[in-house]
């Protein structure tokens, strides 16, 4: 690799890590971590959650029963009252529904002497921020502060524990996390339902908690939600039938209850969250309340680890690319992809720790892409300047064959039938006298331009030149069908063109110059022939020592073919018997015919 291209790759491989960094930094793959993270939870809930969480559901039966929403609250009174009597006394009882209004005086009356009577009684309040519907990220110890706090009626709050109700929605309208705290204008500290729930229930929440706030203890105001059940996996039970006293009250001893809208058409109450669409709010609090008594905690990694993964993939990416075969890196590509998400699976299984892969998973294919398709390209110019050099000396099919194995030439042959033409050029030993040195080389490589545009047109194989004569062969490397007729049409094409180079020498030199070409159609053994340093791509057997005789029985211009060749061709060629020749190294006759023409 020269020095520009290297400089050009650490530019381009540069630019693809300052892309990667770029869409990182402004979250542009987002949707996908989103939806990966959705699938690990998903994957991973035990949808048995705990049995001390009681819904009380404001469902479809119990608005039949009662009334159209919202209720006379004296009806909430009532349920109160049921609840906190002997036998039942739940640890907590968590109102999804805001109360901020007064109503029905005597209504409200009754409510609040109710409230009054029980300390278990917790109520919502909401922060009012301006990013409460965005995504939101608090500073790691610190609070969501919210400029305004809306808060329960008065005669209802001065009785009841407060917890807030705020959600946080990601871009995409899914809840995956909450705040545990947020901080009102006056600097009051409100815990979240979830969290209050918890604390009511005896849970030790310190590892929720950080002790080094200046103010005191703080809350980690945000986590991620660890959905572990869905709405219909939740102990449920209707409004009206708790009211009426239908539900055994050790259901509700020691429980966490939770009582919000879980009817259908109340399209404020329910949102899209990691693991069901359409999920009423009411659940979503209980998923946390039960995370909290689970204890667990689901993480996602931080930058530094995804910077770390970015800048390891793209260096191994970058090196298996050119220093391995590009099967093999094709390979380690593939492993590396299928490990990313592999091991986010696994340690998200294992540890609740979500590994952003998505960034890391663009920067091995981006890199992977640039440094193969530059690479390929390389290798395939590579391959066609072979192609195109070796072209000149054998069939540039073979080259193309030889090319696309991109392997090891092999020693060996076989058994095949070919057709051979051999040539000679008369006249050449008295023209070369006449002629400078570099003059002698221009004819022959005139000559030879001429035998060797006839071959290739003709589907023949330069095998080789001898210093004023040549050798074709015809059939291999790779199959020609009728290949006698091609033999002979070559022949008889350079004797064609040989006219026109005689008259231009005859002209200047005064000396004439002519073709002697013999062709003869046989088995012979074909391949690499050689040795592990020097290969030739040639022929050899008593067929190839025939054709080379017959061209040796040749005059000038003239062209001889053997009886195999005659009789595969004579439907094509017009020809002449000539005679018997006894040849060297033969016993028995060889019929040869003159090649007078093709037939029109």
């Amino acid at each position: 690799m020269n020095r520009k291209l290297k400089i050009w790759l650490i530019v381009a491989n540069a630019a693809v890590l300052l892309l990667s960094l770029v869409m990182y930094s402004f979250g542009s793959l987002e949707v996908i971590n989103r939806t990966l993270f959705n699938y690990h939870m998903q994957n991973n809930m035990t949808h048995a959650p705990n049995e001390r969480i009681v819904v009380i559901g404001i469902d479809d039966e119990s608005l039949e029963a009662i009334g159209r929403f919202p209720w006379d609250r004296r009806v909430y009174a009532e349920l109160l009252h049921v609840l906190n009597q002997p036998g039942y006394e739940p640890n907590s009882i968590s109102f999804d529904i805001s109360f901020d209004e007064a109503s029905d005086p005597e209504a409200d009356a009754a409510f609040a002497e109710a409230l009054s009577m029980y300390d278990n009684v917790v109520f919502p309040v909401t922060g009012i921020t301006e990013q409460v519907r965005r995504e939101v990220t608090v500073e790691r110890g610190g609070y969501l502060e919210a400029y305004d706090v809306r808060m329960p009626y008065g005669p209802f709050a001065e009785h009841v524990k407060l917890a807030h109700i705020n959600a946080i929605i990601d871009p995409d309208g899914v809840i995956r996390r909450t705040v545990l705290a947020i901080q009102g204008p006056d600097g009051t500290v409100y815990p979240s339902l979830g969290l209050n729930a918890a604390q009511m229930a005896g849970v030790d929440v310190s590892k929720y908690i950080e002790n080094d706030y200046m103010a005191g203890d703080s809350m980690k105001t945000e986590m991620f939600i660890n959905f572990d059940a869905t709405s219909d996996e939740f102990i449920t039970v209707p409004f009206v039938y708790v009211l009426s006293g239908e539900i055994d009250p050790e259901l509700f001893r020691d429980a966490i209850v939770l009582i919000g809208i879980n009817a259908v058409g109340f399209e404020f109450d329910h949102r899209s969250t990691t693991v069901e669409r359409e999920m009423k709010l009411v659940y979503a609090h209980a998923n946390i309340v039960n995370q909290l008594l689970d204890g667990s905690v689901t993480k996602k990694s931080e930058w530094y680890i995804t910077l770390t993964l970015m800048l390891l993939l793209l260096g191994f990416t970058w090196w298996s690319a050119w220093r391995l075969k590009s099967t093999y890196s094709g390979i380690i590509f593939a492993a590396m992809l299928g490990g990313l998400f592999g091991g986010q699976y696994l340690i998200y299984q294992q540890l609740s720790l979500y590994v952003d892969i998505v960034y890391p998973a663009l920067i091995l294919v981006l890199t992977y892409i640039l440094n193969i398709a530059v690479k390929s390209y390389l290798e395939n110019k590579q391959k066609n300047f072979i192609t195109k050099q070796f072209g000149r000396y054998i069939s540039p099919d073979l080259v193309k064959e030889i090319a696309a194995a991109n392997n090891e030439i092999k020693l060996g042959g076989i058994n095949k039938e070919l057709s051979i033409l051999f040539l000679d050029i008369r006249g050449f030993t008295t023209l070369s006298e006449k002629l400078k040195p570099e003059e002698v080389v221009d004819f022959l490589n005139e000559m030879f331009d001429l035998i060797t545009n006839k071959a290739l047109e003709n589907k023949g194989t330069i095998d080789k030149f001898i210093g004023d004569a040549a050798m074709l062969i015809y059939n291999a490397p790779l199959d020609v069908e009728n290949h006698p007729y091609y033999a002979v049409k070559t022949a008889w094409d350079i004797q064609q063109g040989m006219k026109e180079v005689r008259e231009r020498i005859q002209e200047r030199h005064g000396v004439t110059v002519n073709c002697g070409i013999g062709v003869h159609t046989g088995e012979v053994v074909v391949g690499n022939i050689g040795s592990y340093l020097r290969v030739d791509y040639t022929c050899i057997g008593d067929n190839v020592n025939t054709a080379a005789r017959i061209e040796s029985q040749t005059t000038a211009g003239q062209i001889l073919v053997s009886e195999a060749t005659y009789e595969r061709t004579k439907d094509q060629f017009h020809f002449n018997y000539v005679g018997d020749r006894m040849m060297k190294g033969k016993t028995v006759a060889v019929k040869l015919y003159e090649v007078l023409g093709p037939i029109a």
